[in-house]
């Protein structure tokens, strides 16, 4: 449809630098595999450590969504979570967790339990995880979630047919917290307090200046911080306290830029 869109996300493990694709593959018109590469960045060399277009067509979920298949997957978020990468996939609705080697394994099956919600954003905090999701278009406010994950069984035996079936290597959704919308960015702050990136709150379909950045206050309720935003697709808190933000991210090249936000 005229989209551009490659790396999708970065992360430093172990000294080096890794990069996601999200735009690769030969689903999407290139040779290339959607995959992880590592990156040397004194001579800006690169090489593919992890081919996840092969993973995803031969690691396939329960519930994948006909209308909305893509082949290669469309990776979107990663973080580096108890000394491996771990890598979200939404269009088929799963995570993948990578070492340094390439070895990768399915961590989690969203859409078994979430159905086709295309989960997004990934951070993680105090041994945890914390997933958020794009949820389907047209977009309907307040219906995005932030789903805690983990590894800790759950202490009741479940119905027959409704246990996990490979507990033991795969991630729990542990909680979740509704009133969202649209998430495609999540950061814990110095505050200690979760901030969520909202590509657009507004119902129907992506509106410029509808994005804002919100936040989980300690009582749960979720409050503005920044709005004005224009299709923003990721945020980081830099080491100045400041959050960082990619704006115009789902523009037409030429147009992103980054802001910077003093939190209040």
């Amino acid at each position: 449809m005229g989209d551009i869109s490659g790396v999708a996300d970065l992360a430093f493990f172990d000294g080096t630098l890794y990069a996601l694709e999200g735009g690769a593959g030969c689903s999407h018109g290139d040779s290339l595999p959607n995959g992880l590469y590592s990156v040397n960045t004194k001579t800006r060399s690169w090489k593919l450590v992890a081919d996840l277009s092969h993973f995803v067509q031969t690691h396939m979920v329960k519930y994948p969504n006909p209308p909305d298949f893509e082949p290669d997957g469309t990776f979107y978020g990663m973080v580096e979570f108890h000394n491996r990468l771990y890598a979200v996939e939404p269009n088929h609705g799963q995570i993948v967790s990578i070492d340094k080697n390439g070895s990768m394994a399915s961590v989690m099956d969203v859409s078994a339990s979430q159905a086709h919600i295309v989960p997004t954003a990934i951070t993680a905090h105090d041994g945890q995880l914390y997933l958020g999701d794009l949820n389907q278009f047209p977009i309907e406010p307040n219906y995005a979630r932030i789903l805690t994950l983990g590894y800790a069984e759950c202490s009741q035996v479940a119905a027959p047919g409704l246990d996990d079936t490979d507990a033991q290597h795969s991630l729990h959704i542990l909680s979740s917290k509704a009133g969202f919308t649209t998430v495609v960015g999540t950061a814990f702050g110095p505050d200690g307090l979760l901030y969520v990136l909202e590509l657009s709150d507004a119902a129907g379909y992506p509106t410029p200046g509808a994005a804002k950045v919100v936040r989980v206050k300690v009582d749960g309720d979720i409050e503005d911080v920044a709005g004005g935003l224009v299709v923003p697709t990721a945020m980081t808190f830099g080491p100045d306290g400041r959050l960082y933000v990619s704006n115009f991210g789902a523009a037409p090249p030429g147009a992103g830029q980054i802001v910077r936000i003093d939190i209040p």
